[in-house]
């Protein structure tokens, strides 16, 4: 082979791999328009209605997810501050139910001294310190249930004796044997009464 025909040879390769290379361009190029199609087409459903992509579906999901863990958590949080509040009723209005017979043993006590014995400073002394008792008792919102001259209200008062007056009306309270106390809203201990039937 002379000079020419190994360049001729040459050339007509050169020009067979820049053929190939624009061939395999065109055909990456028609791929990748292909693609680029399939997403669109992805994208648009029916009527020309655009799909969510896989990205946007999941974020949603998280985002969903999120939302119903957050709304979960503040349930919880509600619950237990719920939860703390009841037990602290329920613990205040045991230590008030133990001081009730305190304050019946002052009453009786109180009820007991005769009436020229009033003045004597150490029956002055346990008066007061049985009214301070009273008031922390107010502070606190245990107030006693009121009894006679009301009707009766089981939810109140418990009735231990029954008594035929035609004076007093129907179920009436008409004596109290043991005083009732409230918390706030709850009864601590029922009151004892006497009722006219």
């Amino acid at each position: 082979m002379d000079s020419e025909e190994v360049k001729a040879s040459e050339e007509e390769k050169t020009t067979r791999e820049e053929t190939a290379e624009e061939t395999e361009k065109q055909a990456e190029h028609a791929e990748g328009t292909e693609t680029e199609e399939e997403n669109v087409s992805e994208k648009k459903g029916f009527f020309g209605k655009k799909k969510k992509d896989k990205k946007d579906t999941q974020i949603e999901d998280l985002t969903d997810k999120l939302r119903r863990q957050m709304a979960e958590f503040d349930n919880f949080r509600k619950r237990t501050e719920k939860e703390k509040s009841g037990m602290f009723e329920m613990g205040a209005k045991s230590v008030v139910e133990k001081l009730l017979p305190v304050v019946d043993n002052f009453e009786r006590g109180l009820a007991s001294v005769p009436e020229d014995q009033k003045e004597d400073p150490f029956v002055a002394g346990v008066d007061k310190v049985y009214k301070q008792l009273l008031t922390v008792f107010d502070e606190l919102g245990v107030k006693p249930i009121e009894a006679v001259g009301q009707p009766f209200d089981p939810n109140f008062h418990n009735a231990v004796m029954h008594v035929e007056d035609d004076e007093q009306g129907e179920n009436v309270v008409i004596e109290e044997f043991q005083k009732g106390y409230m918390y706030h809203d709850s009864v601590v201990r029922h009151s004892m009464v006497k009722v006219a039937n």
